[in-house]
């Protein structure tokens, strides 16, 4: 794409790249919620684990299977012989030497009929297999609550530092006004000294919150594997949307969470491996039948048999009997038993932390839609607050002091309303991934929380213009 421009009479080539390049940047495309998941399922050092862990552990099911199926097998041998062969009589000994080649040949098969053991090992195959594919959902989900905090903690911190610098360029042009005043006659020295330490913190906090973006931006980008900033992704939307908390009651949640979290389920399989891991350590007491069949194909296999060639072909029941090992087998049935014990207490164990931390959160969200609330209001006060502050001062009703105190608390109440909107969908995130309902359908509803325009931004309940108006130095 090229244009032709004339000036002067004269053509002027401007490369269209150039051009294209403009509406690119203004059209930029930020980085959402879904598209950093996408980046950590392939990226994640931690989730890749769980991925080969689950690998590992859908192969316990065919290992278990193998007990129960026939086993083949061939086996085949070849030697060259040389001996002396001595017979004894009382006329004297006879000695002969006899050098041969000897072979043999076998093909075995073996298919238990009665085998409880092997079905134990069967069943401990399958629950170990169960338990391995719910582990890797908990890890699927957790990713999702890493990838979600690391997100916001991103987007959270740069709003932290757009506040700061806000209040510290409010402060500044605040010191420049009390400087002209004071020059002016009109000022006091103890405007400007309070003004100055204030924008001294000011700075300080700016600083902090520079430090605390950075650490966020490492953090997301060892779980994603991508280097970006926080102008590349998507911000929380300007008109407050966010899913809902539904069902709205921590009953339903309860309900949800006992029967459908990974963790709960992972632990389940776990007491049924060691259920059949105890069952498997009683059938060390029981008796085993089997079926038999081979073929054999000796050539001068013994000296016995020199020179003699045996085709032999067996079919057969093989029953088999323990009866004492030492006490080892009465040993691995106590501990068999011991760890079924453990594993059933620890579900019951993580069942009620799983309901205390599902209550926490629910609380949480709970509490956070009603603080949200309270801080946009609160927001929306301090902002008159400071505007009807600096007009008393004009009138000689207010001081110096009072409008920083009123700046403080718009910056204050900012900062609330901010953590309050991040920590309702933390809450959110979290409460659904208890309760084992944090998939990615789950995380398609969270995204529409934001926008993909990175020129948008919520600014956490301060309107766009308050933002400029700091910028210029007329005060929040």
């Amino acid at each position: 794409m090229t244009i032709l421009v004339r000036t002067r009479g004269r053509s002027r080539l401007t490369v269209g790249l150039a051009l294209m390049a403009v509406l690119w940047a203004g059209n930029a495309h930020a980085m959402g919620v879904l598209e950093a998941y996408e980046h950590a399922l392939r990226n994640d050092p931690t989730f890749q684990v769980a991925v080969k862990a689950r690998e590992a552990g859908a192969s316990h099911r065919a290992i278990g299977r193998a007990e129960l199926l026939p086993r083949v097998s061939f086996t085949y041998s070849a030697a060259e012989n040389r001996s002396e062969v001595t017979q004894l009589s009382a006329l004297g000994d006879a000695t002969a030497t006899r050098d041969y080649d000897s072979s043999a040949a076998v093909l075995s098969l073996e298919q238990p009929l009665l085998d409880y053991g092997a079905w134990a090992a069967y069943q401990e195959g399958v629950a170990k297999s169960r338990r391995a594919h719910a582990q890797f959902r908990e890890a699927q989900q957790t990713l999702i609550v890493r990838v979600f905090e690391a997100y916001t903690a991103v987007l959270l911190a740069a709003e932290r530092e757009r506040l700061a610098r806000a209040r510290k360029s409010n402060l500044d042009a605040r010191l420049q006004a009390n400087e002209r005043l004071y020059r002016g006659g009109e000022g006091t020295t103890t405007d400007v000294i309070e003004t100055r330490a204030r924008l001294e913190l000011a700075r300080a906090k700016v600083i902090e919150a520079d430090d605390t973006v950075a650490a966020a931006r490492r953090r997301l980008q060892a779980i994603t594997g991508t280097a970006i900033g926080p102008r590349q992704l998507a911000k929380l939307r300007s008109d407050g949307r966010m899913p809902p908390l539904r069902p709205g009651t921590f009953r339903a949640w309860r309900e949800r969470a006992v029967a459908g979290s990974p963790a709960l389920e992972r632990l389940r399989h776990g007491v049924e491996v060691a259920d059949e891991q105890l069952a498997g350590a009683r059938a060390e007491h029981l008796p085993t039948v089997s079926l038999e069949m081979s073929t054999r194909r000796t050539e001068s296999s013994t000296e016995s048999a020199y020179n003699r060639r045996y085709d032999t072909d067996r079919i057969g029941i093989r029953f088999e009997m323990p009866l004492f090992a030492g006490g080892g087998v009465t040993a691995r049935r106590h501990q068999a038993a011991a760890e079924r014990g453990r594993m059933r207490r620890q579900l019951r164990a993580e069942r009620a932390t799983l309901i205390n931390d599902l209550r926490e959160q629910f609380n949480r969200a709970r509490s956070a839609e009603a603080r949200i609330t309270a801080y946009r209001e609160a927001v929306s006060s301090a902002r008159t607050l400071v505007e009807a502050t600096r007009k008393s001062v004009i009138g000689g009703e207010r001081t110096n002091p009072d409008v920083l105190d009123a700046e403080e608390q718009l910056y204050t109440a900012s900062r609330d309303l901010a953590e309050a909107r991040y920590g309702y969908l933390r809450a959110w995130v979290r409460l659904h991934r208890l309760a084992g309902r944090l998939d990615r359908a789950a995380l398609a509803r969270l995204a529409r929380s934001f926008t993909a325009d990175t020129t948008a931004g919520a600014h956490d309940g301060v309107p766009r213009r308050s933002v400029r108006t700091v910028r210029e130095g007329e005060g929040w």
